[in-house]
């Protein structure tokens, strides 16, 4: 029997054995190594280092795009602007001497263009000879006035000797009717002396006439004086026409600048109206076409930076000048109509005039229609954010570059 299961008894105890090596608990390595130290604490999580990465790559651009808005405008929609003036011809004529060309520089005062003089000079010398011949002809006036005034006064004398005649014409008659009445005279005598009473009446009568007659005939001397002076007057006007004829034979230049634009050359005929070439004065500024929303906290006064594009290292100072009163899309040919079809908002942008204060050896270099960036400061940032933003903000400790003729000398970089 008992060689029947020779084995059973020891699997019974193998797998007896087993199941207690399964049950028994689990010690640590570091607890079989050292029965009597101290419990291990868990080990610390450490963040990736991408998290720290993107954290700190928001902040930056927090602080780069969003905090310099606090303390700041830009924009890049700017450009150099300038009051360029139109030379145009006042008269025509052919161009005898022209003392500037391209790009020339000028003084204001300075002689640029001549045109042929020699029309207008005889024009002038015509009106001076018409001048004088008017004045001439009103000193006859006023002579003829002064001789009818004495033909006046002889009118006058002949009337009062005409009454003087008729009254004693009258005395002869009364005596002379008196004696033919007694008898001591003819009838004959008293008849020429009535005779005579009429002719002395009808001489004074002829002499008042006269006299009413060169009284209106002053009247009329007096008006061709009028007409003569009037004609003096005409001639003078003429003669300061032909003066100003010949003086726009000659362009001066109402200010310092350059020439642009030119389009004229020696002895081309030019027309009234023509336009020659263009000035471009020497002093600029800048027409900076701001967002709507960034005006809200821009005014008249704020210190400006700009950059122009053509000098990278360049750094102008301005100021705000003057906002425009309405946007450029409002001043357009085609002005938007948005009462009409579908809409869409879009932000406008106003212009804004900068005035620059930097030196003028700065600006030589500067051309109308130059791009350049536009930084206008509202607040002082933090000492710490200059750095961030240093060429944008515009403070009172800004060092101008030193500039040779037309390029920089040495560093052009602003330093706050």
């Amino acid at each position: 029997m008992n060689d029947a299961v020779p084995g059973r008894a020891d699997m019974d105890k193998g797998s007896h054995s087993l199941d207690q090596s399964s049950t028994a608990p689990e010690k640590s390595p570091a607890v079989a190594a050292r029965p009597g130290a101290p419990p291990a604490t868990p080990a610390t999580r450490r963040v990736p280092l991408w998290a720290i990465a993107v954290a700190l790559g928001v902040t930056g651009f927090a602080l780069v795009v969003y905090v310099p808005r606090h303390y700041l405008a830009s924009t890049d929609d700017a450009y150099v602007q300038a009051d360029v003036v139109s030379i145009v011809a006042k008269v025509g004529g052919y161009v005898t001497a022209l003392n500037v060309t391209d790009n020339t520089r000028f003084a204001a005062g300075a002689l640029l263009v001549q045109i042929d003089e020699r029309d207008f000079q005889t024009a002038l010398d015509g009106a001076i000879a018409d001048l004088h011949s008017a004045e001439a002809a009103t000193e006859n006036a006023q002579r003829l006035l002064k001789e009818q005034q004495h033909l006046i006064d002889a009118a006058r004398a002949a009337i009062d000797g005409d009454r003087a005649a008729v009254t004693f014409a009258k005395l002869e008659l009364a005596r002379y009717a008196r004696l033919a009445t007694n008898g001591a005279g003819s009838s004959e005598r008293s008849q020429q002396a009535e005779s005579d009473l009429s002719q002395k009446s009808a001489t004074l009568r002829h002499d008042l006439k006269s006299l009413e007659a060169a009284q209106a005939h002053l009247a009329v001397e007096q008006s061709e004086i009028w007409r003569a002076e009037a004609q003096v007057s005409r001639q003078n006007a003429a003669v300061a026409q032909a003066r100003l004829n010949l003086s726009y034979t000659r362009i001066y230049a109402a200010r310092a600048g350059t020439v642009a634009n030119r389009k004229v050359q020696v002895d081309n005929y030019v027309e009234p109206g023509e336009t020659l070439f263009s000035a471009v004065p020497m002093e600029v500024y800048v027409i900076a076409n701001f967002k709507e929303t960034q005006l809200t906290r821009m005014h008249p006064g704020q210190h400006a930076i700009i950059r122009v594009d053509a000098y990278p290292g360049m750094r102008l100072r301005g100021h705000v000048d003057s906002l425009q009163r309405g946007t450029g899309a409002n001043f357009a040919l085609l002005p938007p109509e948005n009462a009409t079809g579908n809409f869409v908002k879009i932000v406008q942008r106003v212009p804004v005039k900068i005035v620059l204060d930097s030196p003028q050896e700065l600006l030589q270099s500067i051309s109308p229609g130059m791009s350049v960036e536009v930084s206008v400061t509202f607040d002082e940032p933090p000492s710490w954010l200059k750095p961030m933003f240093r060429w944008a903000v515009a403070s009172a400790g800004l060092v101008v570059p030193a500039f040779s003729g037309d390029h920089c000398a040495t560093d052009c970089e602003v330093i706050a």
